[in-house]
Formats: structure tokens, sequence, C-alpha cells
């Protein structure tokens, strides 16, 4: 079976008044026929980030998928230190495409 091998770099800024810390991340991969994954954990490549106001965080991650084209959206739990009160991040969809497949 054929795999295609994806990074993507995401950044997240706290535009808010308060430090807040990425606890966990929800993803849900789709390849071009539609078939999904779901990944979801603890942090972001092993990290639960702390991110203060004005702040940002980037990472660098990945995934395989068995076609060259797909998706991934999702959510990040978060919580904020001030109030302990816990939400969630949404994660536009975004795509997934090989050079090649786009032509």
């Amino acid at each position: 079976r054929v795999h295609f091998a994806f990074g993507y770099q995401i950044t997240i800024e706290n535009q808010s008044k308060d430090s807040v810390q990425l606890t966990s991340r929800f993803w849900k991969i789709k390849d071009a026929l539609n078939r999904t994954e779901i990944v979801e954990g603890e942090g972001v490549i092993g990290k639960k980030p702390v991110i203060k106001p004005g702040e940002s965080h980037t990472y660098k991650s990945g995934c395989l998928l068995t076609s060259p084209v797909g998706s991934m959206s999702g959510f990040y739990n978060m919580i904020n230190f001030t109030s302990t009160r816990k939400f969630r991040v949404a994660i536009p969809s975004f795509k997934l495409s090989a050079p090649f497949a786009l032509n």
C-alpha cells in the first residue's frame, strides 16, 4: 500500500489577556476517498505549551495519507490559567495536496 507523507506548520496565537495552556488535540484527517482517521491525544508533539498573552507557539508535524490529496480539521483543548476555565479552539479545515496532484 502506497502512502503519501505530508508536513504542516501551525502557529497558535494567544489574543487574550490571560496565559493559556494547550492540553490536548483532536484531528479529523480525510483522504481523497473520504476515508477518515481520528487522531487525539495529550498536547502537540509531546508538549503542552503555555502561551502568554500576545505570544504564540509554532510547531511542525505531519501525517500519512493513502492518496495524494486530503484535508485536516479539528480542535485544541485549552485551559485559561487565570480563571481555570477549559475551552476549545476550532482548527478550520485545511487541504493537503502533493505538488504533482495539483495539475
